[in-house]
């Protein structure tokens, strides 16, 4: 799942060398937390964010289908 994340959004940005993806998991969910290089965010996240919504469909409808843990995508701010 990583894998498809970074795939995905790495066609998206001008920096994908800076795209990072950190699994977390705890007892019943795995957060993937997605981090990108400065000035990226408003493209992975679209306009109306509409881009991040898509991405968070196509996981969770990946994520029913296997079955497991509960998956949700969060965005990471480097803190700037």
């Amino acid at each position: 799942m990583k894998e498809f994340i970074e795939t995905i959004v790495k066609q998206l940005v001008d920096k994908p060398n800076d795209v990072n993806v950190n699994p977390v998991e705890s007892d019943d969910t795995i957060t993937y937390e997605l981090t990108v290089g400065d000035g990226d965010y408003g493209k992975v996240i679209g306009k109306r964010g509409r881009n991040v919504s898509a991405i968070r469909t196509i996981l969770f409808a990946i994520n029913a289908k296997e079955g497991g843990k509960r998956a949700r995508l969060e965005l990471m701010d480097d803190g700037d």
